[in-house]
This record gives C-alpha cells, sequence and structure tokens, in this order.
C-alpha cells in the first residue's frame, strides 16, 4: 500500500472518529452498564440500577419510551434523557410498541 492510501485512510478514520463525536453518542438502554446509564442526564444511581435489573428480569426494550414500565422512570425523567438513550441502533426510537 502506498503512502497516499496509508494518509487517506487516516484521514478518513479520523473523520469518521470525530463525526461520531460530533453528533453526540447515544446510550443503548439494552447494553449499557449501570454504571454508562449513570451518564445520561436525569438517570442516577437508583434509577441505572432499576433499568438494569428490569432489563433482566423482563428482556430487552423495544424501544426508548419501555423505560416508563421501569418503576421510578416518569415521564419527565425520560423526557430529559431521550435525546441520550437509544435502543440498537435506532436513536430516540419513540414508537410505542
Amino acid at each position: 500500500m502506498g503512502l497516499r492510501k496509508i494518509l487517506l485512510v487516516m484521514v478518513i478514520a479520523v473523520f469518521m472518529a470525530a463525526g461520531s463525536a460530533w453528533a453526540g453518542n447515544t446510550v443503548d438502554i439494552n447494553t449499557a452498564t449501570a454504571k454508562e446509564l449513570q451518564k445520561v442526564e436525569g438517570i442516577g444511581v437508583k434509577a441505572s440500577a432499576k433499568i438494569v435489573a428490569y432489563r433482566n428480569e423482563n428482556g430487552p426494550f423495544k424501544n426508548v419510551k419501555g423505560l416508563l414500565r421501569v418503576k421510578g422512570i416518569g415521564k419527565k425523567t425520560l423526557e430529559k434523557a431521550m435525546a441520550k438513550l437509544s435502543v440498537g441502533n435506532a436513536a430516540n426510537d419513540k414508537a410505542d410498541k
């Protein structure tokens, strides 16, 4: 591989990484640990533990609004956190399934 190709690959990698950071990554509520969930505004220690416990007992969430089924997570908390939460690759899946 020539030097130009190596440089091109490096530049593309940098732009892809910067694009992800600029777009603002979301936290997947089906894979996040309690500690990762706590990084989201409005979700503290107790709420994150309840989310993980609910997920472990009931299986993965179909959408972010599914958090409303977790005791202690209300509409205000969800509204505050919604922009930073996702389910799988679908950020802010607001459909109520």
